[in-house]
């Protein structure tokens, strides 16, 4: 699915025009954005949380030549998803 498709289909799902989906998305983007920066974690309802993360400096390998390489100390933004969203697509088989 593109972008363009997505914004299609929400579009279509909110019975609102694509270009008024479009402004509503770049919104989001602004506060998630604003709000990491400011406070590292913000919720996305019953999507999950995304977060910041440190990640450690640590020694990889180079797959091609196998040669150890240095991987620098990052922040990572991690997103986890919500209880009931993992529940949709990991259904237990029932007995």
């Amino acid at each position: 699915m593109t972008q363009a498709q997505f914004f299609q289909a929400v579009a279509e799902a909110a019975d609102l025009p694509k270009a008024q989906v479009r402004v509503v998305f770049d919104a989001v983007e602004a506060v998630v954005t604003k709000r990491l920066k400011g406070e590292g974690k913000i919720p996305l309802g019953g999507l999950g949380n995304v977060k910041l993360v440190d990640r450690k400096a640590r020694i990889g390998r180079n797959p091609m030549t196998g040669e150890q390489i240095k991987i620098p100390a990052r922040t990572a933004i991690k997103i986890a998803p919500a209880k009931a969203l993992k529940d949709i697509f990991n259904k237990k088989a029932k007995k």
